[in-house]
């Protein structure tokens, strides 16, 4: 499932082709997402894109008129930049054509995805009001971790994967994050210091940062807006290294089942 490294790719590869432009078509090839595309998105026909960006896993596109188009990529969806007139590609539900003879398409083989339009506030709809603040924000450390886990008795793992205490941790980042601040993924969210929750609060900022700058984490079919993998696969420490060797220590890599994913991690480096 694309996370916020890949969101973020995608944000960088489509921001520049789409800021500035007017939309001079909208083209539904099939509406059938996870919720319906709304018929009224042939009405943003002659609108401005003032601003793109990102809220945890969603893209917003600003228009001129204020309303404001939500995307998200869903479990396998990406979104693609290109000339008019480029082949439609299989699963291409979605496409924007724009004042630069570019067309932006959503490829969602699943249909997980959503595009949804919003007013004026898009902070205040249903599916972002109660997110958790981003992680690579001032707002996002350890303290904040610390408090956010009072009382909970589950896994630390399933708390940072919780986007209600911090968006756009996945399961691959979690574990990597985890791997790196030495704590079992299995460990009660509530029986952790504040020192540990400090030091992966740090982690999960690095591991993020550096996957954004690989452009992403390609395990089955991501690709950014310019269609190209990203790399951040080939750093993991943990994920999906099952039966492999520590790099760190030499141990052999162990998964459990956590909040029903998988969760590979060091039963030596972390405890």
């Amino acid at each position: 499932m694309p996370e916020l490294p890949e969101v973020e790719t995608t944000l960088k590869g489509v921001y520049p082709w789409t800021v500035g432009q007017s939309i001079t078509g909208v083209k539904v090839h099939n509406a059938s997402l996870r919720w319906p595309i709304p018929a009224q998105v042939h009405s943003l026909v002659g609108l401005s894109i003032i601003k793109v960006y990102r809220r945890a896993k969603y893209l917003i596109f600003q228009l001129s008129d204020h309303q404001h188009l939500l995307l998200h990529l869903g479990m396998s969806g990406m979104i693609r930049v290109m000339e008019q007139g480029s082949e439609l590609l299989k699963h291409d539900h979605f496409e924007l054509l724009l004042s630069n003879a570019r067309v932006m398409r959503l490829n969602d083989p699943r249909r997980f995805g959503c595009v949804l339009l919003v007013g004026k506030a898009p902070e205040k709809h249903t599916l972002l009001e109660n997110l958790g603040p981003e992680p690579l924000t001032n707002g996002f450390d350890g303290r904040w971790l610390k408090t956010k886990s009072h009382n909970r008795k589950g896994a630390v793992k399933n708390f940072i994967m919780n986007n209600r205490v911090v968006v756009g941790v996945g399961n691959i980042y979690a574990a990597e994050s985890l791997f790196l601040s030495g704590i079992h993924p299995k460990r009660s969210a509530r029986n952790i210091s504040l020192y540990r929750y400090q030091r992966l609060a740090k982690n999960i900022k690095q591991v993020l940062n550096q996957a954004i700058k690989a452009g992403g984490t390609t395990l089955s079919d991501f690709k950014g807006a310019d269609g190209k993998p990203g790399y951040f696969k080939q750093e993991l420490y943990v994920y999906g290294r099952q039966g492999d060797t520590c790099f760190k220590c030499g141990e052999t890599i162990k998964n459990l089942t956590i909040g029903q994913r998988a969760s590979c991690f060091c039963p030596n480096c972390q405890t």
